[in-house]
């Protein structure tokens, strides 16, 4: 077979080359048939949701043993399989006499293809585990068993949309990286990538039709390369690549667990961005000096409804003892009509980045707000936490929610229930508005983290998901830097300390700038700790 050079997005950098471990999808194909009986269908149905949660419990134990993060998403499956509107479009196509594989199909396809509309990414990527999921359920109705049959040696997996379910039966000795013909920079075969430290090229769209299903494949995770039946001499350029990356992760492993402190002895915290509790042992591996972003959003996305007390207190109660002492930053609810929960009916805005969102959300829904910040301060108890308010535009936002924290605390004493009397309370600086009056707000906080994601976007009046407009969303550009910098200074002269918690906190290009501010903290992902603290220690600002 003649060679071939394609290009796909690299996801997950590294390079590799291996055999082609090319997986197929069952063919999960169903025809609807009407006429039948719905107490026999229903009964199918029950009988394979009971099979696939048998089925899942086990690839959860499985994989938790490998990996806890990972192990997380057949949870997730759990979930979809019990959400509402999914279980209700099954049950109305089966009571209308069709066919319980059908009837699975045309529900999780709607309820797919509605969450595939959402702008949010991490919203979108659930769209493919109910796929995933449903498509479970399908195949047990059909009688179908998944194969597994791998490669004696080492090999890179070829897959159209690499499933949980599918990766949890690799063999994590032998595979050496991942192309799919789908997938963002969230699914889960990039966090698996990344996690694993191997490479992954997703989106190769058309050109994924092109790739043969068998012979030698070279992969570059960092310029989305992908080379079929390399030459003698490609074959040892990419070996060299192979070996450069495996030098460079090796002298990386000596920042992991060392303190990030610069030529002039500041000491800046590298923290980890999380989003579940399972997270925190990654973030614990990478050698992470805390958490500088909790995402709680995570318990509400992935609940059937809102989550209680009880369940918030054992979530934050798990992540503050795997940290402790260190600290961590629990952001509070986050959702907005771009990223909101199915059950919590938010109705549609012309522009969700500015609308009814995060904090927002929280002052006028009490409910929702007191709850979750019962359950952090009773579960401050249990290690050095941190709370993080989004989306600060005002000092009255922060008036009220001290207001708030005041009451629920005396709510606590006349209960008897303990709760931490060191919990730092703080904003994320991610709008123009709170960096303008950083000064002000400085007076009434604990901290700042500058959000530099939202930050860029509101400044710069640029939609970060508008590819075509992507080049004016710049987090080095000068007025993004400057707000930085003055909130930095307002920050330090009141008295207390500030991170960086968006993307631009890893890149090394602002390292120095960071570094001349004094800030305090870089927060990024798991995986970027070691690197991150790298650049600091050998910065020679």
């Amino acid at each position: 077979m003649k060679k071939m050079l394609l290009k796909g997005v690299g996801a997950s950098p590294g390079a590799a080359i291996a055999s082609i471990y090319y997986i197929r999808a069952l063919d999960l194909s169903v025809e609807r048939r009407d006429g039948r009986n719905p107490a026999a269908e229903t009964e199918r149905y029950e009988s394979a949701k009971t099979k696939a949660f048998s089925e899942l419990d086990g690839l959860y134990e499985k994989t938790a043993a490998l990996d806890s993060a990972a192990a997380q998403v057949f949870e997730i499956h759990k979930l979809m399989l019990e959400d509402p509107d999914f279980c209700d479009g099954v049950e109305a196509a089966v009571g209308a006499g069709m066919n319980a594989e059908f009837a699975v199909k045309s529900s999780a396809d709607s309820l797919a293809d509605f969450l595939g509309t959402l702008e949010n990414e991490v919203m979108r990527e659930r769209a493919a585990d109910l796929r995933d999921a449903s498509g479970r359920l399908i195949r047990i109705l059909k009688g179908l068993e998944e194969k597994s049959e791998m490669p004696e040696g080492e090999f890179i997996v070829l897959a159209e949309d690499l499933l949980p379910s599918q990766t949890v039966r690799l063999d994590r000795d032998k595979v050496r990286g991942f192309v799919t013909k789908g997938g963002s920079s969230t699914s889960h075969s990039v966090i698996l990538a990344k996690t694993m430290g191997i490479p992954c090229i997703v989106g190769m769209g058309a050109g994924f039709e092109q790739l043969p299903t068998d012979g030698e494949i070279a992969i570059d995770g960092g310029t989305g390369e992908v080379l079929v039946n390399p030459t003698p001499s490609e074959r040892e350029n990419f070996l060299q690549r192979v070996d450069e990356f495996a030098r460079k992760r090796l002298e990386l492993e000596k920042f992991r667990n060392v303190e990030a402190v610069t030529r002039t002895g500041h000491r800046i915290l590298v923290s980890a961005n999380i989003g579940s509790v399972a997270d925190a042992d990654t973030a614990i591996s990478f050698g992470a000096d805390g958490v500088g972003l909790f995402r709680s959003e995570f318990l509400y996305l992935e609940s059937s409804d809102f989550p209680s007390e009880e369940k918030q207190f054992e979530a934050y109660m798990a992540v503050l003892e795997k940290m402790a002492p260190k600290p961590v930053v629990i952001r509070t609810l986050d959702l907005g009509s771009d990223k909101q929960a199915p059950y919590f009916d938010i109705p549609d805005e012309e522009n969700p980045a500015l609308g009814y969102r995060a904090i927002r959300i929280c002052l006028k829904e009490p409910h929702i707000f007191h709850t979750q910040l019962r359950a952090l301060l009773r579960a401050s108890v249990y290690g050095r936490l941190q709370v993080m308010f989004p989306m600060i535009t005002h000092l009255g936002q922060v008036l009220e929610i001290k207001k708030t924290i005041k009451l629920l605390k005396e709510q606590l004493d006349g209960e008897n229930i303990p709760y931490s009397r060191d919990i730092e309370f703080g904003i994320m600086v991610e709008t123009p508005a709170a960096a303008i009056m950083s000064d002000e707000l400085a007076k009434e906080v604990d901290f700042f983290s500058l959000g530099t994601n939202d930050l860029t976007q509101y400044t710069m009046a640029v939609d970060r998901m508008n590819a075509r407009i992507g080049d004016i969303f710049n987090p080095a550009d000068p007025a993004v830097l400057r707000l930085i910098e003055l909130t930095a200074k307002n920050a330090h002269n009141n008295g207390i300390w500030v991170g960086i918690c968006g993307e631009s906190a890893a890149d090394p290009a602002l390292t120095e700038f960071y570094i001349s501010l004094g800030i305090d903290e870089l927060s990024v992902s798991p995986p970027s700790v070691p690197a991150v603290k790298k650049a600091i220690l050998t910065n020679k600002a």
